[in-house]
């Protein structure tokens, strides 16, 4: 009996001594595991924002589509995308074969009505002085009359006939409206040109705005020629603008209201297209807002969160109820409360309780 009990209790000690020593293996591993390099910002009354912040994209505030009003074949091409062109330069042309046709028909259409009209008027002199001398009666001088007005009036068809060609004749040459760069260019030599079809893009450098999107829900506090400040991210500079336009209707821009902003001149090597955050003004209270940058937040399905740290320098996720969203930043409704301490970038791969080195 004492043999039978006894091998059992020394299998089960022997078991605890594995399992123990797998533990501290366990831990052991855990706490070597090197710590993750982390950027923490800390809530304050600082988070909160006093700026209403919409993305928006960058222009020319002076820009063309070039386009014409004939059909044809394109010619030559004479500038390249980057180009500067001056105005009334040469940019492009197009066959202008049919139109060339149609100005020597108008040509030839002048020159009849000229003749006509010439022989009209010395019908219509002689008959005058033959009335004035009563050798001629009020019907053969009306006659003429009317056969000279009507010479009068096909000759002045014909050279409006003329002068229409002409102006689609320099619709086949297409010329720069302004001076400026060619920006794009959308047709190739041989390709066939549309009426209203763009060919080419010009902009006016040196002067650009940004046109921006702002909700229904923020649009009332916009107003015109207010000062904003506008992020450039690509160059990562900051200019000064101005408050050009305000639209009153959302009808064609699904509910948000455009909102033009003039940028003043700062040296900065602005590019149209280039994105940027407008921060308007924002006369609302925000007193109670708590503002974290956008790229802090983490996503687990429905559930949206992000990392705090603990006492022990750990990480800890946290999940929020998020409010509305300025620009690159979000209002955290609860979940966070002041002095807390949040993550906002890692060099490393983040989880509950990893251990973090602030930076």
């Amino acid at each position: 009996m004492n043999n039978k009990n006894y091998i059992p209790i020394t299998l089960l000690a022997i078991t605890m001594l594995v399992a123990g020593c797998g533990n501290n293996d366990k831990k052991m591993v855990a706490d070597s595991s090197p710590a993750v390099g982390v950027t923490v910002s800390t809530v304050s009354e600082d988070s909160n924002n006093p700026f209403l912040t919409v993305s928006g994209k960058v222009e020319a505030a002076k820009s063309a589509n070039i386009s014409t009003r004939m059909m044809g074949y394109v010619d030559k091409i004479y500038v390249k995308v980057g180009e500067k062109v001056q105005r009334g330069q040469l940019l492009l042309s197009i066959n202008d074969a049919d139109i060339s046709a149609k100005l020597a028909q108008a040509n030839a259409g002048i020159m009849e009505a000229q003749t006509a009209f010439t022989n009209a008027g010395k019908d219509y002199q002689r008959y005058t002085a033959l009335f004035n001398e009563n050798s001629a009666t009020q019907k053969e001088l009306d006659d003429m009359t009317a056969h000279y007005n009507m010479a009068k009036a096909r000759l002045e068809g014909a050279e409006q006939m003329k002068k229409e060609v002409q102006a689609q004749m320099g619709y086949s040459n297409i010329r720069a409206p302004f001076t400026g760069v060619v920006t794009n260019r959308f047709i190739n030599t041989g390709d066939m040109a549309n009426p209203g079809m763009p060919m080419m893009e010009v902009e006016a450098p040196g002067k650009y705005q940004v046109l921006a999107m702002v909700p229904e829900s923020e649009i009332l506090d916009i107003k015109a020629d207010s000062e904003v400040e506008v992020l450039l991210k690509s160059i990562d500079k900051t200019v000064k603008g101005k408050v050009a336009e305000v639209s009153t209707s959302s009808k064609n821009t699904g509910g948000q209201y455009l909102v033009k902003v003039v940028l003043e001149e700062s040296g900065a090597n602005i590019l149209s297209g280039m994105y940027a955050h407008v921060r308007f003004p924002n006369k609302r209270k925000t007193t109670d807002a708590i503002m974290i940058p956008a790229d802090a937040l983490v996503y687990r399905g429905q559930l949206t969160g992000v990392y705090t740290v603990s006492q022990n320098n750990t990480a800890v996720l946290r999940w929020l109820r998020l409010g509305r969203t300025y620009g690159d930043r979000v209002e955290v409704l609860s979940g966070l409360s002041s002095g807390e301490e949040y993550i906002v970038k890692a060099e490393g791969k983040l989880y509950n309780g990893a251990r973090i080195l602030k930076q």
